[in-house]
């Protein structure tokens, strides 16, 4: 394996803590992970990786080392790509991490227009509610709404999404519609939606004039997922928030009712999350800017 390959591999192998997942990434045999290796540090007079049957640690010269090959990779990728670029037709296969809800109304209707568009382009779509790492994964982007939190991502951010405050019908013909903050602590439930970092149920969270204020109601159900978090509301089994696109359908039949319309909760974000890298891949810049086509055209400039 030429020195380049073997640089690949080592940076691979850092990013993944694992000689058995680096050999997988890169489609090899374990055997020629271990020898390349071996050769690497005997080559450059240092031990570079620490082994044990479960894990690899990195060693100080190995940080040093992984440093350099970040860096010279990237100057690599980005020459070669300098020269493809102008001739090569974005291609590829894609990794796309997303909701299920997002997928469902957002992005799937409209494949068949971006897929005749880039017809040397396969995606491979993730839906879930779970916490992805993208490098570890080896995905390409994530769509996310809310706060994606300091993760070391590149982020772009494609609409404001309006929320509102909902209940079933059924809900309010058992409890009554409140019509102020103070009433929601007479009698009122709320669906629990578990943070998936602390486990901890969020409060219902309302904008009163430029303040947030944050009521933390009784509820009989806790759920960590959005289509259960959907469910139990549409179950009638509490009050809950959902961004406005989520629940229209069910707002215009008359299955769901908006609960103090005056006093909104704040607005979520929708952004595109993605590795940083000097030089993106055209595959993953032609899909990043057809979402932001779909989010204007759905969602709008205020994102309904």
């Amino acid at each position: 394996m030429d020195r380049l390959h073997a640089m690949r591999l080592y940076a691979r192998i850092v990013e993944l803590g694992s000689f058995t997942a680096a050999a997988d990434d890169l489609a090899l045999p374990r055997a020629t992970v271990t020898h390349t290796i071996k050769a690497l540090e005997t080559r450059l007079g240092a031990q570079l990786l620490q082994r044990t049957t479960r894990r690899v640690r990195v060693t100080c010269e190995g940080k040093t080392y992984y440093q350099h090959c970040v860096r010279l990779l990237a100057d690599v990728d980005e020459v070669e790509a300098n020269f493809r670029e102008a001739a090569i037709v974005p291609r590829g296969r894609l990794r796309v991490d997303l909701s299920a809800a997002l997928a469902r109304l957002l992005v799937i209707p409209a494949l068949p227009e971006f897929l005749a568009r880039f017809p040397q382009i396969e995606l491979d779509l993730g839906t879930g509610d779970r916490f992805v790492d993208l490098v570890r994964e080896g995905v390409d982007c994530a769509l996310r709404v809310g706060d994606p939190g300091d993760i070391g991502m590149v982020g772009r951010r494609i609409a404001t999404l309006p929320q509102i405050t909902v209940a079933s019908a059924d809900y309010v013909r058992r409890h009554g519609k409140p019509k102020a903050l103070v009433d929601l602590q007479d009698g009122h439930y709320a669906v629990h939606w578990a943070s998936p970092t602390t486990r901890r149920p969020e409060p219902l969270e309302f904008v009163v004039g430029r303040r947030r204020r944050e009521i933390q109601l009784p509820g009989r159900v806790t759920v960590n997922g959005a289509d259960a978090y959907l469910a139990c509301c549409r179950a009638g089994l509490g009050i809950a928030q959902f961004s406005h696109y989520r629940i229209a359908d069910e707002l215009a039949d008359g299955r769901m009712c908006e609960l103090l319309p005056d006093i909104r909760p704040p607005a979520l974000p929708m952004t595109v999350l993605y590795p940083p890298q000097r030089q993106m891949p055209a595959r993953l810049r032609v899909f990043v800017d057809w979402l932001v086509e779909r989010a204007a055209l759905q969602f709008g400039e205020r994102g309904r």
